[in-house]
């Protein structure tokens, strides 16, 4: 399956706060999406493994992406290695995407950055022939490097070098960070409360995609870092 935008994120939930408006946006414009959760999020003070898999599995139905695989790593313990990037490689010439989406380069939760590195290091090492993978039926793969990788702006306030106006998808981003029922606010809940868990979590999420939409002009909009410099054909492609 040939997927367009690809997004790979250290937990569930992380693609659903900071990138699920974009992947939202094209995917009602007809590119395909898909979502590669690196680790299960089984060291989150709240909820369990399993509760975080049916949260993502019911979140993807709700952004309506073609494809939600988890590759298992080990939450918070995951090293950048070539263990850990072949797997991502393996996934990257699966899917074949134009664009893939990661985490932060820094940012508050130290797996952030480090599956951001990752990432970026796998996009570029699957577009080497002689680095060998094998697909799940043990058939040799062919090298596939996506065109572009971006970085998500997080809980640390980064400064985008692009927006994306998901003034459209808004409402079903909230719908499907809101699938992560064991993890966010919820005033009848009795496990203890976390960073994420504040009712002003949610508030900072909703209040930062106002501030990004009113840079540009749109109500909501998502913002993303980039390495590489970035290029229009005419200058009336920029809003």
């Amino acid at each position: 399956m040939k997927i367009n935008i690809l997004a790979f994120a250290a937990h569930p939930d992380d693609v659903e706060l900071c990138c699920a408006g974009t992947l939202i946006v094209h995917q009602m414009r007809g590119f395909t999406t898909g979502i590669i959760d690196l680790t299960q999020g089984e060291m989150g003070t709240r909820g369990t493994a399993e509760q975080r898999l049916q949260e993502a599995k019911r979140a993807g139905e709700i952004m309506k992406v073609s494809v939600r695989e988890n590759l298992g790593f080990a939450d918070s313990f995951f090293t950048n290695d070539t263990e850990h990037q072949l797997k991502i490689v393996q996934k990257i010439r699966e899917f074949q995407p134009d664009i893939v989406l990661t985490n932060a380069l820094y940012d508050r939760h130290p797996d952030h950055g480090r599956a951001a590195t990752m990432v970026e290091e796998a996009c570029f090492k699957a577009g080497l022939k002689k680095v060998e993978t094998l697909d799940a039926e043990g058939n040799p793969q062919k090298a596939w490097r996506p065109k572009k990788t971006y970085f998500c702006v997080q809980s640390v306030s980064l400064t985008p070098d692009f927006l994306v106006d998901i003034s459209d998808a808004q409402e079903l981003k909230m719908e499907a960070v809101r699938a992560y029922k064991s993890q966010f606010f919820d005033p009848n809940s009795q496990e203890p409360q976390t960073y994420i868990s504040k009712p002003e979590f949610m508030q900072m999420i909703e209040a930062r995609a106002l501030e990004y939409g009113h840079r540009i002009g749109v109500k909501y909009a998502e913002g993303f870092m980039t390495k590489q410099s970035l290029g229009v054909k005419d200058l009336y492609h920029l809003m």
